[in-house]
């Protein structure tokens, strides 16, 4: 009899503990991409370092590789709010590469100054848009579909503009802004200026939550953590120093970070952003205007569209008609790595620039081993599938 009741009892016992490992999976999933993210941007380094003798991990190397994720940086800023507000915008590479084709006419063509230009450039990255945002938040066009006439459209609009010729050489002061760098010394200073900004905010976090008798973590674990990010910032400048100093296009980018960082998690513009994706009726229903805040959302994809062309174009002292081709597919793939929800709702800024640090490394290691381009497209195209599973079964675990 006792074997048979233990009999009976086994098999729920073996389902119920598979349940919690499943369970123990998904928890662990969801609370630590980030963590994962480093872990496996540390393991893509060793490998094409041990591959390539070195060679990778190279101030000059990394100099570069930082350099070329900026764009897709600055593409995928834009693109976090975007997907955390449940949409989606497909027209930003072929948007990239318009705006910089501008930006390269007006620079050799018609010798528009530099200021007058760049401001030129932002301000039609904003309406344009803005013309998007109006068709997708009040026309209720899909923009899944605005962003697909998007695609064709700005591209064509490019061809008509360059005429299908690269547009060169452009002037040393729109060169400067994607082959600069930051002087060594102002590099040093910068990091000194992160490091204290970041001391004083753990402090005046502190005392905020010390002063509405809210729970305090303890000393050592904030002070380990300012440390750390010291000793990041110290590697970062060192090597980077290594070589020229930093990049321009890094140094824009890191202000970026700041900047949306800041608006995502300070701001009452941040918190509408996510409350219209994890329930836009809901948002609406408590007196948000869903449909200003997506505009604002694509009048500042726009924006970054329009810096991102500027800094394409720099970068390659030209104005090329294929400028930007499948950079959306790269912007969209840094977030979702990055750990950005395809349902919208959740999603960091910060996460998302990792997400594009991991295209690039993998872009550059495989370029540096001579691996053939459909390997490459192929083992990007693998992780983005990968990196939305992990989202499905993370978001599946909080529910």
């Amino acid at each position: 009899m006792l074997e048979t009741a233990v009999a009976q009892r086994s098999p729920d016992s073996a389902n119920k503990g598979f349940s919690m490992d499943k369970a123990r999976l998904k928890l662990w999933l969801s609370q630590y991409k980030m963590l994962a993210l480093l872990v496996a941007i540390a393991l893509i380094w060793a490998f094409f370092a041990w591959k390539t003798d070195g060679g990778f991990v190279t101030p000059r190397n990394l100099s570069n590789l930082l350099r070329q994720m900026s764009i897709t940086g600055i593409l995928a800023c834009g693109m976090v709010f975007v997907i955390v507000s449940g949409e989606i915008d497909l027209s930003v590479g072929s948007l990239l590469g318009l705006l910089g084709g501008v930006a390269a006419v007006l620079d050799v063509v018609y010798k528009v100054p530099l200021p007058l230009n760049l401001a030129i450039v932002l301000a039609l990255g904003v309406v344009i848009g803005l013309f998007n945002g109006y068709w997708t938040a009040y026309l209720r066009v899909p923009s899944f579909i605005v962003g697909l006439g998007g695609m064709l459209a700005f591209r064509g609009i490019l061809l008509g503009v360059t005429g299908g010729l690269t547009i060169a050489p452009v002037s040393e002061g729109l060169v400067y802004i994607g082959q600069g760098y930051l002087p060594q010394l102002l590099g040093n200073l910068l990091a000194l200026g992160v490091f204290a900004i970041m001391v004083f905010l753990t402090v005046r976090q502190r005392q905020n939550r010390a002063r509405y008798n809210l729970p305090l973590a303890p000393l050592w674990r904030d002070v380990a953590r300012v440390l750390l990010g010291g000793v990041v910032l110290l590697v970062f400048i060192r090597t980077l120093n290594g070589y020229d100093g930093i990049p321009v296009p890094v140094l824009i980018l890191l202000v970026l970070l700041g900047l949306f960082s800041y608006t995502a998690s300070q701001t009452v513009f941040g918190r509408r952003i996510y409350a219209v994706g994890s329930n836009m009726e809901a948002t609406r229903l408590s007196g948000v205007n869903v449909q200003r805040v997506k505009l604002a959302i694509f009048a500042l994809m726009g924006l970054m569209c329009a810096l991102a062309g500027i800094v394409n174009t720099a970068r390659l002292a030209a104005g090329s008609p294929s400028a930007g081709n499948m950079s959306e597919l790269d912007a969209i793939a840094a977030c979702f790595i990055g750990g950005t929800s395809m349902r919208g709702g959740s999603g960091t800024v910060y996460g998302a620039l990792i997400g594009a640090l991991v295209m690039a490394s993998l872009d550059n290691g495989m370029s540096m081993l001579d691996v053939d381009t459909y390997w490459q497209m192929i083992v990007k195209g693998s992780i983005l599938v990968l990196a939305v599973w992990v989202d499905v079964v993370s978001r599946s675990g909080r529910r």
